[in-house]
């Protein structure tokens, strides 16, 4: 029997949709994953396998087969352990096959069939957002998911609630986003910073003006202090800003508290040994670079001269132009 789930995946920061197609055939028993899988996501017959056992739940002495649609698309990292698993049950009939069609599911399985948090929950839920689907996610994402407005998210703590949430058994309620106020952020203060009047309003300018500024000056003129303290001075974001912000570091895995915006403008200062896709960002699989995380905020590069030529270079167009290429 084939069953078909809906899941993502990213590219950049932005979510595409993938369709986790299962079938389940009599034969030897066997678990094989196509659709251009990375290692985690080929890892995922063992965790599915496991977790689905442990739930309490029966799995098929049988040939299973996943894709994952598009083809011809990377996926990457174990947000498909839920769908696949979902699928497996669907395909035996356990679960309806209208109901798991109709939500978009992602998430990391444990062993005992606990579900974990994966990255990128916020750009799942603009996705669903744009599809006009509910999402489906482990309850550790269920307020990063909510932060967006029009979703119904629903936070599953274990493959079996899930499980019996799309059957009807026990629906679980949409999360209620209960928007925790973000902490004030500790930015060192500028008042630190003895004398250097030309610097600090050169600083003032150029932050007000959203313009670039190189400082040069002997070793230990407080040039580094000076910029380590320029992020205290700027506004608060937006909601809007907020979001953009929130999206780009929730698709790198980097939100340090999820289900909160973050109302401060980033800081990033990247080593100088840092390569330039690690600048930049790309790769064979898109992902956001330094100045994608510094978006709205600030990228401070000590040491400037000491950054490979290709990295700067490839910082060029952007400032000449004054827009990403």
């Amino acid at each position: 029997m084939l069953a078909r789930a809906r899941s993502v995946a990213l590219i950049g920061v932005d979510a595409v949709p993938v369709e986790v197609e299962v079938d389940v055939s009599p034969g030897l028993p066997a678990f094989a994953i196509v659709g251009l899988p990375d290692q985690a996501v080929s890892e995922a017959r063992e965790r599915v396998r496991a977790a689905v056992r442990n739930a309490g739940l029966p799995f098929p002495a049988a040939r299973i087969t996943v894709n994952l649609a598009p083809a011809d698309l990377r996926k990457e990292g174990p947000l498909y352990d839920l769908p696949i698993a979902l699928g497996v049950l669907a395909a035996q009939g356990l679960l309806p096959a209208e109901a798991l069609g109709g939500v978009l599911t992602a998430g990391e399985l444990a062993l005992d069939g606990s579900l974990r948090p994966v990255a990128g929950a916020v750009n799942l839920s603009l996705l669903a957002a744009e599809l006009g689907l509910p999402a489906l996610l482990p309850q550790g994402n269920a307020q990063e998911a909510a932060l967006i407005d029009g979703v119904k998210v629903y936070g599953a703590p274990t493959l079996r609630t899930a499980a019996e949430h799309l059957s009807g058994q026990a629906a679980l309620a949409p999360h209620v986003p209960d928007m925790p106020q973000d902490d004030a952020a500790q930015f060192p203060d500028l008042a630190d910073l003895k004398g250097q009047a030309g610097a600090r309003r050169a600083l003032e300018v150029a932050l007000a003006g959203g313009h670039n500024l190189l400082l040069i000056g002997s070793p230990g003129s407080g040039k580094t202090m000076l910029a380590r303290r320029a992020p205290g001075l700027l506004p608060p974001l937006t909601r809007a800003e907020a979001l953009e912000v929130t999206r780009i570091h929730s698709a790198a895995g980097l939100l340090t508290r999820r289900g909160q915006l973050s109302h401060h403008a980033p800081f990033r200062a990247p080593h100088h040994t840092v390569s330039d896709a690690g600048l930049i960002g790309g790769g064979s699989v898109p992902r956001p670079g330094e100045v994608s995380l510094a978006h709205r905020g600030l990228l401070f590069m000590d040491e400037f001269p000491e950054f490979s030529r290709k990295a700067l270079e490839t910082l060029r167009q952007p400032m000449d132009i004054g827009r990403p290429v």
